[in-house]
């Protein structure tokens, strides 16, 4: 029997739940999560509620019930240490350390890591702790992209012609951020189309999982504010309509240059996973910024499609083993869409219940930020559920996914064009006029 702790609690995790009871191990599952997520409930032996801050609640769990190894899902626990936490009582995890999970919590770090190993990848870009040389630099390019050092949610980053229009507006975000972070970084703004590519290290061995395009604006047509991710898709054949098999090739090799990287510089391995944000430019693939742990929602479209048994790719991280098992994925496309509370993501004090009723089997419901009451499946002011379509195409995934959204009862809404031919289209033809 293998006794696995899962730490999180959003759709994400709810996946990952789903990918250890797919299992053919013989496995008991233990949650701690900060809301009671119903599906990952539902799956679990066991749960406990509490902050992911507290990590004695955390310790005393996984003693009580003989935890063999966590996995933890959401980026704060790491950057609290959780896998730190885990080790002071003998129990491995799936995830970095909180020192080398600076690849997501500090920008900075990774930026001048790959500067100094040559890995490659890197846009022009500079750091800075304060304004002094700040308005010489961002006159060098024409548009820039300015950077918070440290976790945002996934909503500090603003880009100019996007977020702002001048340099003036650049240097005045700069100050802003300056205020509340130790530094901020500037760099050159990048054209291309972007990709995930969720890799998995054993802190030598790196494999990637398929690509995945997500979608971070609000509104159909990539119109409106970022959110956390408002859905997402992969292809039937390992890559995306928009890009070839080695621009995927590419970002996996930049991804084991900075596995090799941080084990030169840090004399630690970094274990769990390495998703890197890319973009295809006309001069290649570039490095948009990386994070220490699944892509959500991403994680729901190549945890969906996953043939390889999951613990044991779990196991053979945590062991250093990655180079003895065959990492597999049913040649199937995915559509992934979220429902979210109607003024997301500037939703404040949401209240409202949601229900889902008659979803065939063949569909994956992964419940993101709600909590379970006695009167029914409450929502928050973050995204509140996931939904997967998987078909031989990316169009027959999309029809199954967007029929759902009938089923979804409450005060929610979604972007209906995510996977659609013709958005994906815009991405083709952009593509073909920038290797042009």
């Amino acid at each position: 029997m293998t006794n696995i702790l899962l730490i999180g609690n959003g759709a994400r995790e709810h996946a990952m739940a789903e990918a250890v009871m797919r299992s053919k191990r013989d496995q008991k599952l233990f949650s701690f999560m900060k809301a009671n997520n119903p599906g990952i409930a539902d799956l679990s032996e066991k749960v406990a509620l509490g902050s992911y801050s507290d990590v004695d609640a955390i310790k005393a769990f996984a003693k009580e019930n003989e935890i063999d190894f966590a996995i933890i899902g959401p980026e704060d626990p790491l950057n609290i240490g959780a896998v730190d936490s885990m080790e002071e009582i003998g129990i491995k995890s799936f995830g970095p350390s909180k020192n080398l999970a600076r690849l997501e919590t500090s920008k900075s770090w990774t930026r001048m890591l790959v500067q100094k190993y040559n890995v490659g990848g890197n846009p022009l870009f500079r750091v800075f702790t304060s304004v002094e040389g700040l308005k010489e630099f961002l006159e060098q390019m024409d548009e820039v992209v300015i950077k918070p050092d440290g976790l945002t949610g996934g909503k500090g980053v603003k880009v100019q012609g996007d977020h702002f229009d001048t340099k003036e507006e650049a240097y005045d975000y700069c100050k802003e951020v300056l205020e509340t972070h130790a530094s901020v970084i500037v760099e050159e703004k990048l054209v291309g189309e972007e990709f995930s590519l969720q890799c998995v290290s054993d802190g030598v061995n790196v494999v990637m999982t398929p690509p995945v395009q997500d979608h971070k604006r609000r509104f159909n047509g990539d119109k409106g504010p970022n959110t956390g991710g408002m859905g997402s898709y992969t292809d039937a054949d390992g890559s995306l309509p928009f890009m070839t098999k080695q621009d995927a090739l590419d970002g996996l090799e930049i991804t084991r240059k900075v596995a090799k990287a941080i084990l030169e510089e840090t004399g630690e391995k970094y274990v769990g996973v390495m998703y890197g944000g890319f973009i295809i430019t006309k001069k290649g693939v570039r490095l948009i910024e990386y994070n220490a742990r699944w892509g959500d929602p991403e994680a729901m479209n190549t945890h969906s499609v996953m043939k390889t048994d999951y613990i044991d790719l779990i196991e053979a991280a945590v062991d250093g083993k990655l180079d003895q098992i065959d990492v597999e994925f049913e040649p199937m496309a995915t559509v992934c869409k979220y429902a979210v509370p109607t003024e997301y993501p500037d939703a404040k004090n949401v209240e409202g219940v949601v229900s889902v009723a008659d979803v065939p089997e063949d569909i994956k419901i992964y419940y993101a930020s709600v909590d379970k009451r006695e009167d029914g499946l409450h929502i928050t002011s973050s995204r509140t559920i996931g939904v997967v379509g998987i078909a031989r195409t990316i169009k027959e995934a999309e029809a199954k996914c967007e029929a759902i959204f009938d089923k979804i009862k409450g005060p929610v809404d979604h972007r209906t064009d995510i996977g659609t031919e013709d958005l994906i289209q815009k991405r083709i033809d952009h593509m073909k006029e920038i290797r042009d």
